[in-house]
């Protein structure tokens, strides 16, 4: 019996890297998943397949910095499912540059799509989940919203924004069992940072006290734990996956 057993998921943007880790390892550890894509029908598809070999799945093409998307979303996630017992705002984007060069459209769809997106689907699963009197809500951060990053200040600040938000939350909400917490990421080694030369890959190794990047299923334990009965006295925390790089 996996530690999510019986537990009803909603991942954001899983079709890909963390996202996809942690639906995968959410999946074997019991849980039904509901996700969101934005663009990939293929990916979502043949995600959706996947975990559907061991549990019930369903992808759902959604915009979560949309409020009007992200409350349509909830209603039908409960409709098919039932209950949602587990937010992982998970979707997230960066538009990098230096603050000489940063657009404000650049600003502004980090904020839109890595801050307001929490807000949205926070905002929409608090009445089913004080109805259900419990949950759990994880939004991701990562350690550039806790120590900031040059050419990052968009995405530092939105990810800052994160980690107020859910403490904020987690007072709000914890007299009605739901609690809320953060995870920070460090260097995950996804997609995205394949595309990167290994010189470079390797300097960001060189600086973590492990000495290499993490992985998405690194993230997707650590969410499993803060989804799970086992973190039940724990809200309005930050829970770091960095290898020790913020020690």
């Amino acid at each position: 019996m996996g530690l999510l057993e019986g537990k009803v998921a909603l991942i954001t943007g899983a079709t890909r890297g963390i996202g996809k880790g942690i639906a995968e390892v959410f999946a074997k550890e019991g849980a039904k998943v509901a996700f969101t894509y934005a663009g990939s029908v293929d990916k979502a598809k043949a995600l959706e397949e996947e975990l559907s070999k061991i549990t019930t799945a369903k992808g759902y093409q959604s915009d979560a910095s949309d409020y009007d998307a992200a409350q349509k979303l909830v209603e039908e996630v409960m409709a098919e499912f039932g209950r949602i017992d587990i937010l992982i705002n998970n979707a997230g984007i960066t538009r990098d540059n230096l603050m000489l060069r940063m657009s404000k459209e650049d600003w502004d769809t980090i904020i839109r799509v890595n801050l307001d997106s929490v807000f949205n689907l926070t905002k929409a699963v608090i009445k089913p989940m004080m109805k259900a009197k419990s949950g759990s809500i994880i939004n991701m951060t990562s350690v550039v919203g806790v120590k900031g990053n040059a050419g990052q200040a968009n995405y530092a600040a939105s990810k800052a924004g994160v980690i107020g938000f859910s403490k904020s939350i987690a007072l709000e909400l914890g007299s009605r069992n739901i609690r809320c917490n953060a995870v920070a990421p460090g260097f995950i080694e996804t997609e995205m940072t394949a595309a990167l030369d290994e010189k470079t890959v390797q300097g960001w190794r060189e600086g973590i006290p492990l000495k290499r990047g993490g992985q998405p299923e690194d993230v997707a334990n650590a969410c499993v734990f803060l989804g799970s009965e086992m973190s039940n006295y724990i809200t309005g925390q930050v829970l770091n996956v960095d290898g020790g790089m913020l020690t």
